[in-house]
């Protein structure tokens, strides 16, 4: 098994996590260039989830399993439903990198419209109000209190953001697109000023969340590295930029809506604001800089297939190309609505 050393994880296993009782089955549940994913079942069925880096990975502080069990420990002490964090394993000798192992929660990613496709309408509606409630009772977790008061500077959140995938287009751009030197330029001269302080999950939507299909109710928010303190309507914007409006097409094939049974991008914008008292007037904003940021990435993406760096397969480089000019027009059109 590709990124398991069994014998020795076997032995960890056993002696870290209560209960845990070899053999145990190994089984990727999701890889690639992200953290990879393993389903464990122990000997007497008990299924959990053990998390480590990219194989060949280097960059510890891009992929630090630490990190990730240190918050979804604290966020699990909140009502915000996460699996529950079972050990962490920082000895390279074991496994050749840290990972950390979590319990099994029962549940389906929503990823595409074929997935919801056939659910009732009432679980669709309940998983869309469940998605902005989970996410308003995030944000509103003390962060001093779970322990996460430190794990980042708590003010100048957009303006940062802001000024880093700037320069990360600067520095990594393949050709001019000048709609992402105008959406940088217009986002950095109207930055909103930081209502509150909390944690901002940064990958929120229905593709990191584990969905009940019997009832529509979120059973765990998943994917927590890139989470920090910051803008939480960071985090309501960039489900704008996935959620597609009832009978429009999706042009995100990793996302389920605009089939019937979700409403409108507007209704959780406007549920949102009603759970936090935070003032929405301006979420157009964020739903841009959410675009503008997947746009750096793509290219980013994009310039490291060119620099050969990716692998044989370049399957994938052109639609990481073609994807850039879209989400900038898309971030355009957005600001230009608000100034």
């Amino acid at each position: 098994m590709r990124g398991i050393n069994i014998a020795n994880v076997t032995r960890w296993l056993e002696k870290n996590i209560d209960g845990a009782k070899g053999p145990f089955e190994f089984s990727l549940i999701a890889g690639g260039r992200s953290n990879l994913t393993f389903r464990v079942v122990d000997a007497n069925g008990r299924r959990m989830v053990l998390r480590r880096p990219p194989l060949g990975q280097i960059l510890a502080t891009a992929h630090n399993m630490e990190r990730e069990h240190r918050l979804i420990s604290a966020v699990g002490k909140s009502n915000v439903p996460v699996p529950v964090a079972l050990g962490l394993c920082t000895d390279d000798d074991i496994n050749d990198a840290h990972f950390y192992v979590m319990d099994w929660v029962d549940g389906e990613v929503l990823d595409s419209q074929e997935k919801a496709t056939g659910l009732p309408n009432s679980v669709l509606a309940t998983a869309a109000d469940d998605l902005v409630d989970v996410l308003a009772d995030l944000h509103a977790v003390d962060i001093d209190e779970v322990g996460l008061g430190d794990l980042a500077r708590r003010d100048g959140y957009v303006e940062r953001q802001v000024k880093r995938w700037s320069s990360q287009w600067a520095n990594s751009k393949t050709r001019e697109v000048p709609e992402i030197d105008e959406v940088s330029r217009i986002l950095a001269a109207h930055i909103p000023p930081q209502q509150s302080t909390g944690i901002a999950h940064g990958d929120y939507r229905f593709g990191n969340c584990l969905v009940d299909t019997a009832t529509g109710k979120i059973k765990a928010v998943l994917d927590w590295e890139l989470c920090t303190l910051g803008d939480p309507l960071a985090d309501l914007g960039y489900i704008g930029v996935y959620w597609a409006e009832p009978g429009e097409v999706n042009t995100r094939e990793n996302d389920p809506t605009g089939i019937e049974g979700f409403p409108p991008y507007a209704y959780l914008v406007e549920r949102y604001a009603k759970r936090t008292g935070l003032d929405v007037s301006e979420i157009d904003y964020y739903v841009a800089f959410g675009n503008f940021r997947l746009a750096v990435i793509a290219e980013g993406v994009y310039a490291r297939y060119m620099a050969g760096v990716m692998g044989d397969d370049n399957s994938n480089a052109d639609w990481f190309r073609d994807s850039v000019p879209g989400l900038a027009r898309i971030a355009l059109e957005k600001l230009n609505s608000l100034y």
